[in-house]
């Protein structure tokens, strides 16, 4: 039998943000405590069921059978290296970024390859610092079996994978009394530092999805009321077409916030000329003069498609 085999498996990448920083000011103190940190993620990882595959330089990677073990192991490691961080000065503390990813890896002897690991490596990346994130697939196997919060990221690129990876933040830190991961599909939440404007709608474990439908909702209400002022007083004229265009295009945003579209970029582009068609014709004077904006608009969308394709080869 071939010594190489493939397997699903929920891959856990960690590093230290800076550490070339804190190697600079006191080599000695800094190996020293990365071997202190790093025996107190290994301790967490094996009581959480996983095991350490790998460590290089200030990086860590193991994996897990089960993908909501792993998170919780991930959630430990942040509040207990929380802890001994603060008893040391700002200066000196080691700060670890974790990132998670459920995907099928090759098995070589106690190693592991490939786009799962690579996805990982690189949503460890994109974590603040302190922080854990997670792609989609491990998402969806957590997101009613964990109490903390999830902050929708958009759409990852990983070198040499034709796909972005959906991504989320896990909220390290904040009460789980809400048991609220903040996510819709693909959706994003907005924890105490960001507004619920400038990331996707939130949902509760209970009501996954609540946030997004109530927001949506509300647009028709506001829809329905205009078109029934505009029939009780237009006389005769339909002016509530202009106000249902704009609250059309905000509802269009918003499910392209929620990354129901695929590319965000593309999607916001295509909505957009969607906008311009609507107001060509709500104000159609026999001329389709929208042809010229949405050329612009193709030509944007199909640069923007190519350089993705040229990254997603590199």
């Amino acid at each position: 039998m071939s010594a190489t085999q493939r397997k699903l498996t929920t891959i856990f990448s960690a590093d230290v943000q800076g550490y070339s920083r804190l190697m600079e000011t006191d080599e000695e103190r800094t190996l020293t405590t990365l071997k202190q940190y790093r025996d107190a993620m290994g301790r967490l990882i094996m009581s959480h069921g996983g095991r350490v595959v790998n460590t290089w330089g200030d990086g860590l990677l193991a994996e897990f059978p089960s993908v909501v073990e792993a998170v919780r192991t991930a959630i430990d490691v942040q509040n207990e290296l929380a802890a001994r961080n603060a008893g040391r000065p700002t200066a000196t503390r080691m700060v670890f970024r974790i990132g998670i990813n459920l995907g099928d890896v090759i098995v070589e002897g106690d190693d592991i390859y490939g786009d799962g690991v690579n996805v990982a490596a690189r949503l460890q990346t994109q974590a603040e610092p302190g922080g854990i994130v997670i792609s989609n697939t491990v998402y969806d196997q957590v997101r009613n079996k964990v109490a903390v919060s999830f902050e929708f990221l958009g759409n990852l690129s990983v070198k040499n994978i034709a796909e972005d990876v959906p991504s989320y933040a896990v909220k390290v830190g904040e009460s789980s009394s809400r048991a609220e991961p903040k996510v819709a599909p693909a959706s994003a939440p907005q924890p105490a530092p960001v507004s619920a404007e400038s990331s996707p709608p939130a949902a509760s474990v209970a009501g996954y999805g609540r946030r997004p439908l109530s927001r949506l909702a509300v647009l028709a209400i506001i829809g329905a009321g205009l078109v029934v002022v505009n029939m009780l007083t237009g006389a005769g004229v339909f002016w509530a077409k202009w106000p249902l265009l704009v609250l059309a295009l905000i509802g269009a945003l918003r499910c392209v916030k929620n990354g129901q579209f695929g590319d965000c970029g593309i999607a916001t582009l295509v909505v957009i000329g969607l906008f311009i068609v609507g107001i060509n014709l709500l104000s159609w004077h026999g001329e389709f003069w929208a042809v010229w904006p949405l050329l612009g608009l193709a030509i944007v969308a199909g640069i923007r498609w190519v350089r993705r394709g040229n990254a997603s080869a590199g």
